[in-house]
């Protein structure tokens, strides 16, 4: 039985920051239920190779991507879409600790999702939103993938070929999500989210 044991989290992240984020909760005991698109799935269900082997050393259609972030979690697929979804995660974030999302800013909100929706139905959740330039400002409502930040930070433009050749174009290196996510978000947001659990229960407790 782990730390966190006691803690439920209702995971609505995809792709890397959000789902090794609760992914690292897990590992410390908490129940994490992972929410995915029917009929897809994670982004990360099919990015491979590598795959997962099974006994006899073949390929299987599991991702080692998607394996490496979402172990000891419970999924579901929710169309989050309809209402009938949308009533799911409801009643799911009532029985929930946290709730960990990664999409673009107020894009829950449509579906009643966000966290001004969510704390009708449970006081005191905790809701974590990972968004590549934060929530307010000129750039809230943009994506931020890998690309996008290599781009815009320059990196892409000391990669690829000299311009003389033929064809020559900024190229996208090394995922820099592996350097820039791996200290900032899934390893830091587990601690603030576990000193928001902490606060929750002081208060719990002064009440």
């Amino acid at each position: 039985m782990g730390a966190l044991s006691h803690i439920r989290v209702l995971d609505l992240s995809r792709v890397l920051a959000g789902p090794w984020c609760a992914q690292n909760l897990a590992d410390l005991g908490a129940d994490v239920i992972k929410v995915e698109r029917p009929g897809a799935g994670d982004d990360t269900r099919h990015w491979g190779p590598p795959f997962a082997k099974d006994a006899q050393g073949k390929d299987t259609e599991e991702t080692a991507y998607f394996i490496a972030i979402n172990r000891n979690k419970q999924s579901i697929t929710v169309d989050i879409s309809q209402p009938e979804g949308q009533e799911i995660i409801r009643k799911l974030a009532a029985e929930s600790d946290i709730v960990i999302e990664n999409y673009k800013v107020d894009q829950l909100k449509k579906y009643g999702l966000d966290y001004e929706s969510l704390k009708k139905v449970k006081s005191d959740l905790i809701y974590c939103s990972i968004t590549g330039f934060g929530q307010t400002g000129p750039y809230a409502h943009r994506p931020g993938y890998d690309f996008i930040v290599q781009g815009m930070g320059g990196f892409m433009s000391v990669t690829g070929e000299e311009h003389e050749f033929t064809g020559a174009s900024p190229q996208k290196a090394l995922p820099i999500s592996l350097l820039a996510c791996m200290p900032a978000q899934p390893f830091w947001l587990p601690w603030c989210i576990v000193i928001a659990l902490e606060k929750v229960n002081i208060s719990t407790w002064h009440s």
